[in-house]
């Protein structure tokens, strides 16, 4: 007899149909009713379904009010209208510091990706998440209502505003001129996107991102580094390919692929997704080869 109060047990095919409903389809009925056939009830669908997506009231691991960080949200040009933002920089800096864009998700900018943008802040970085939803009037609450709002966006104008926010690090008074970008999921492939079309871009950090377009990979001037998820088939189906291509551009890339690990297992914020030992381990590669490309 199953307790009232035990755990809900998680399956991958759980996992597969959120990233399915989140990424591809965004039915949540559809998708309420798959989890409803795999959990075996609506309650235990119900139960579950919190778990798989990211909770906004999670604690962050450096506080927005941690003295260490000086944030602040911001407005700056992007690429053909205002851009708006959230710039962190360790309070007592010293000398000019290399630049991070931090991406976010397809959820936009939300308290998760503040909180990666002071992490980074913390260990000796400027930091800049900017909001990509900023030309339909910026990041929403509700998560389902933001996401829905990622395919509204004009693709060559957030491109536009991604090579932007590179041009607006690059000057930063307290920077070093030297730029790089880490990304989630969405702001995987963005960064990947801006390793193609930003050529002052110095390094890129993709978390399980899209790959870019073959006939593109060639523009790439940034040194990659590249985490997936090894249960992450959707997004790992283009690994191969993308490695053939960076290699005939003789581009400097690393790869990573974290066995047992989903898509999005660097989010601390969903409780089935994230794995602590494979995104500490992520993090620690992430920040030593920041450090060496934008020193």
């Amino acid at each position: 007899m199953t307790r009232p109060d035990a755990k809900p047990t998680i399956t991958q095919a759980m996992i597969d149909a959120y990233d399915e409903y989140t990424h591809l389809t965004l039915d949540r009925r559809r998708f309420m009713e798959q989890l409803t056939r795999l959990a075996g009830s609506g309650a235990a669908a119900a139960a579950i379904a919190p778990l798989l997506a990211a909770n906004s009231a999670q604690a962050g691991i450096v506080a927005d009010n941690d003295p260490r960080v000086k944030g602040e949200d911001i407005s700056y040009p992007g690429g053909s209208g205002e851009m708006k933002g959230y710039l962190v920089k360790p309070a007592n800096q010293t000398g000019k510091l290399g630049t991070v864009i931090v991406v976010h998700e397809n959820r936009g900018l939300n308290p998760h990706i503040r909180d990666v943008a002071r992490r980074v802040a913390l260990e000796g970085f400027v930091a800049l998440a900017p909001d990509f939803l900023s030309p339909l009037g910026g990041t929403p609450t509700d998560e389902d209502r933001a996401r829905d709002m990622f395919g509204k966006l004009d693709p060559a104008q957030t491109i536009a505003d991604g090579v932007a926010t590179v041009s607006f690090l690059k000057s930063d008074k307290d920077g070093n001129g030297k730029v790089g970008a880490i990304g989630f999921c969405w702001g995987g492939g963005m960064v990947n996107m801006l390793a193609v079309n930003a050529p002052d871009l110095s390094a890129g950090v993709a978390y399980y991102g899209m790959q870019p377009k073959a006939a593109d990979i060639s523009k790439i001037k940034a040194a990659l580094l590249l985490h997936y998820g090894g249960l992450d088939e959707r997004i790992n189906a283009g690994i191969d390919a993308f490695k053939k291509e960076l290699d005939a551009a003789h581009v400097d890339y690393t790869v990573y692929v974290y066995e047992g690990a989903n898509h999005a297992f660097n989010n601390d914020t969903s409780a089935a997704r994230y794995d602590k030992k494979a995104a500490d381990l992520a993090w620690g590669r992430t920040i030593a080869f920041l450090r060496e490309k934008l020193k």
